[in-house]
């Protein structure tokens, strides 16, 4: 094959412009830090870092969801503990009430601040955080009554509570369900089936007229057995919020170390080597000074050169 001025020109030319990609492509990586920045430069790598961020994404709200699973069982709790110090001192003024010892008037007395204990029990139920209410199920803005929005307690304005109001309420209870990995969902709420019932309310209610009426000892004294049963059973709705939050924290430390990982692939799959850029670099750039130095001698001198 005869090889002209013109072929070798248009060679010299070629492998310059290759030359100077390389460099470009070098610099690219050296100021971005990237190994690419089109999907075109390398479309296994795109494809990768999709599913990277995808991954990396999906594990940042599943945290993200983790705060507010905490946000409802410490809130969930500290009502619960609350209402484990109301029913106890009830047990305690039951124990006093029931020994002998008292008098008409001081058991009306008694009977007052079981009705403020009362009352705030009725505020534990009616608990809201962030202006959501904690034992009312998805019903968490509470419950429509009459085209109102109403609490899950219902009190009028003698103090009484409305007992079928709370039987509907639990009737229509939903449970609180939050995601916490891909397929995995907690229950966070606490179903206030179990705490804060219409026996609940009847029995305290109870408890009061008994020492109103001056009924004998030994019938005050099966109020305490009474109180006893539903504060055992807030203990041990306590222990499945405490066994609850153990397993959460085991999942947090599981997103927490696969947030790492994910993020260390997305670095192994998408970030350059810096150093080797740089010596990748400082190669390119010796190639195409040689290049243009050889292309300088390739190129023929013409007449015009030689009349200059």
């Amino acid at each position: 094959m005869r090889v002209t001025q013109n072929m070798l020109s248009n060679n010299m030319l070629r492998n310059l412009s290759n030359s100077y990609s390389n460099l470009d492509k070098y610099m690219e990586q050296l100021s971005t830090g990237k190994k690419i920045t089109r999907p075109s430069q390398d479309p296994v790598v795109a494809m990768k870092g999709v599913n990277y961020r995808t991954q990396v994404a999906d594990i940042e709200q599943f945290e993200r969801n983790m705060s507010e699973v905490n946000n409802w069982t410490d809130n969930t709790d500290a009502a619960l503990s609350e209402a484990n110090k109301v029913l106890q001192r009830m047990r305690e003024l039951a124990v006093q009430a029931s020994n002998g010892t008292y008098e008409e008037g001081q058991r009306t007395n008694i009977a007052e601040e079981i009705d403020q204990l009362k009352a705030q029990l009725v505020e534990v139920a009616n608990t809201q955080v962030n202006n959501k209410y904690l034992f009312n199920g998805t019903k968490t803005t509470g419950t429509e009554r009459a085209g109102e929005m109403t609490p899950p307690v219902i009190v009028d304005g003698a103090g009484n509570v409305d007992l079928a109001e709370v039987t509907n309420n639990l009737a229509d209870m939903n449970d609180v369900y939050i995601e916490v990995s891909k397929g995995t969902k907690i229950q966070v709420n606490s179903n206030p089936n179990d705490v804060f019932t219409r026996e609940l309310f009847e029995d305290i209610e109870s408890f009061s007229n008994a020492l109103r009426s001056g009924v004998p000892d030994d019938q005050l004294s099966a109020h305490i057995g009474v109180i006893e049963s539903h504060a055992e059973q807030v203990i041990n709705e306590r222990a499945n919020i405490g066994a609850k939050m153990n397993r959460v924290e085991l999942i947090e430390d599981r997103l927490s170390n696969q947030r790492v990982s994910a993020k260390s692939m997305m670095s192994d799959n998408e970030d350059a080597d810096i150093e080797e850029v740089i010596i990748n670099l400082t190669t390119q750039e010796s190639i195409h000074r040689a290049a243009l130095s050889s292309g300088s001698r390739v190129i023929q001198p013409t007449l015009l050169d030689f009349l200059r």
